[in-house]
């Protein structure tokens, strides 16, 4: 298939498109550029994985040229993580809002038959420790979870006989990207033990995460592209395994066990995140048989602490290069960005 993969330089994308290529898909990326020096390790060789045909564009900024020709569009480009969505929640709901809906309706107007749209399971927020299933309400408590929420439910009512989207509701994230985020909660938990030989502990302990590695969120779109439309047409999907889903007390633990010499540290302070949530990936498995997650978290420390300690990795340049809110900050703080979070001076 020809696709068109918007964000294909993020996180999750820098690890998508050498799948796609690997399965004889033609893609090409749409993505600003703004994180590029979030390569790890942070040589240039690392973004070779997502060399492909570019547009240098903005997502709020697409039309109907720019989708023209393609079999399906994969969207993952937004501000993805709450520090950064709470930075300026209007800019996060005109990007991950109004600007999904936007390029939706472009693809529509293209005659693109496929649209995948990255969503989240952050949408539930607070919720309880009885399982979550696709049809539960959701309950966001941020500008990110909110954001997916308003543009999954006006992307779904463009679905008809020629336009099929679906939403693949990531569990939380993490592993080793050749584009690394430092703001999730294992990446973040394994470099504070790596690094500080500590890990800290704060806010409810016993909330629940879904997770599920980078890789296997990547499979998740192959897979959706390799079933029928027909199998998937305007569903909503929970990307993780079911027996996935850890209490945080549980990760720091897991975490302490797997890092030589790591001990928890206590964090009495204030802490606003009340999210807990413990998803079902049930309907995945029954109806994208194709979608085999493999990796544990376990798996996933171990593969975090062995790259950082091959890194030589200090906390400092981790959270100047790997937090996405602090190169955001940068940009805006050097004139690159202004507060709209536009280019005030061409990108570097």
């Amino acid at each position: 298939m020809r696709l068109l993969v918007t964000g294909h330089e993020g996180y999750v994308g820098s690890v998508l498109v050498p799948m796609l290529l690997d399965a004889g898909h033609e893609v090409t990326g749409l993505d600003t550029g703004w994180f590029n020096d979030c390569a790890f390790p942070p040589r240039p060789e690392r973004r070779s994985a997502a060399r492909v045909p570019t547009l240098r564009v903005d997502v709020r900024d697409v039309t109907y040229d720019h989708c023209a020709g393609f079999d399906a569009v994969l969207h993952l480009a937004a501000l993805s993580d709450d520090p950064l969505g709470n930075l300026n929640p209007s800019v996060t709901y005109d990007v991950n809002y109004h600007a999904a809906v936007r390029l939706a309706r472009a693809a529509k107007t293209a005659g693109v038959p496929r649209f995948l749209f990255a969503s989240t399971c952050a949408m539930y927020g607070a919720g309880s420790d009885d399982w979550i299933d696709e049809r539960v309400s959701f309950a966001p408590d941020t500008p990110y979870g909110e954001s997916k929420v308003l543009a999954e439910r006006r992307i779904a009512s463009l679905a008809d006989d020629d336009f099929s989207p679906v939403f693949l509701r990531h569990a939380t994230a993490y592993g080793v990207a050749p584009m690394l985020r430092g703001d999730l909660l294992v990446n973040n938990l394994v470099a504070f033990a790596v690094t500080t030989g500590n890990v800290l502990l704060h806010g409810d302990a016993d909330s629940w995460r879904p997770l599920i590695h980078v890789s296997d969120i990547a499979r998740s779109y192959l897979a959706v592209l390799s079933t029928g439309r027909d199998a998937w047409h305007a569903r909503a999907y929970h990307v993780g395994r079911s027996d996935e889903n850890h209490r945080i007390a549980d990760l720091v633990h897991l975490v302490c066990d797997e890092v030589p010499g790591a001990k928890i540290e206590f964090d009495d302070g204030p802490h606003l995140d009340s999210r807990s949530y413990r998803v079902s990936c049930d309907r995945i498995s029954r109806e994208i048989p194709a979608f085999r997650p493999s990796w544990t978290v376990q798996q996933g420390v171990r593969e975090l602490a062995a790259a950082y300690q091959a890194e030589d990795l200090r906390l400092a340049d981790f959270e100047d290069r790997y937090l996405r809110i602090r190169r955001i900050r940068r940009l805006v703080a050097d004139g690159t960005l202004d507060l709209r979070l536009r280019p005030a001076t061409e990108m570097p």
